[in-house]
């Protein structure tokens, strides 16, 4: 499938504002900027295995589209929703746990290039991976 494969990030767009709107503390931000985090992703049928590998975790993630899913960010933020694929596009609509907000995640691959845009509160952020 389209999103297989091992993906590293590449650079980011807006990111540190769409963490503070997050609320996640200056520090923290500092570090996720340059996280260097690496995605390696399968896709069978309606199942995702996603292995995230960062300086700070890593993680193997499991959904299936339409299947309510929980999540926790890096930083501890607890989120709940569901993954979709529309077209091009995987869709996650999260709501946190913590204050019920929306949380979007927004991955298509353009070229050789996965982006992922975050979308909370307003704020849109991009993270920009390069194929490995």
């Amino acid at each position: 499938m389209a999103f297989d494969g091992s993906w590293k990030v590449d650079r980011n767009e807006n990111y540190d504002k769409f963490m503070e709107k997050m609320g996640i503390n200056l520090v923290k931000r500092k570090l996720a900027a340059h996280d260097n985090l690496k995605l390696t992703i399968r896709q069978e049928g309606n199942k995702f295995t996603i292995k995230e590998s960062c300086r700070f975790r890593t993680i193997d993630v499991v959904f299936e589209l339409g299947v309510d899913f929980d999540y926790s960010l890096a930083d501890g933020t607890e989120l709940k929703g569901t993954w979709s694929l529309e077209g091009n596009k995987l869709i996650g609509k999260f709501k946190r746990v913590d204050n019920g907000k929306e949380l979007i995640d927004i991955c298509e691959i353009s070229g050789n290039e996965l982006i992922q845009t975050y979308i909370y509160e307003g704020v849109e952020a991009k993270r920009i991976f390069k194929k490995e």
